[in-house]
């Protein structure tokens, strides 16, 4: 299964940066359906076909996720979409 692993220094405080988590949570819930639960500093994800975590610390946000085969060919376009995202947020 294809693996996505980004790393995204920030220079928020960890609290600013899991309410930012928590904004783009929401919106990949709305549009995709993806469910979350936090457990520590390290928010949980998953729908059918995705699986992964975004983890929170002091001066970087690290996200994992396992691509499912229905998204095998589209890693490339999820992977790009997370990093634009990361950027918007956190740059």
């Amino acid at each position: 299964m294809p693996k996505i692993d980004i790393r995204r220094a920030h220079q928020l405080s960890i609290a600013e940066a899991r309410a930012v988590v928590d904004q783009v949570a929401a919106r990949m819930h709305e549009k995709l359906g993806v469910d979350g639960q936090w457990h520590g500093d390290t928010l949980r994800f998953s729908r059918p076909g995705v699986n992964g975590t975004i983890a929170v610390g002091s001066d970087a946000v690290e996200v994992h996720a396992e691509l499912g085969m229905m998204f095998s060919p589209l890693k490339g376009m999820v992977e790009q979409e997370i990093r634009r995202k990361l950027d918007e947020h956190f740059a």
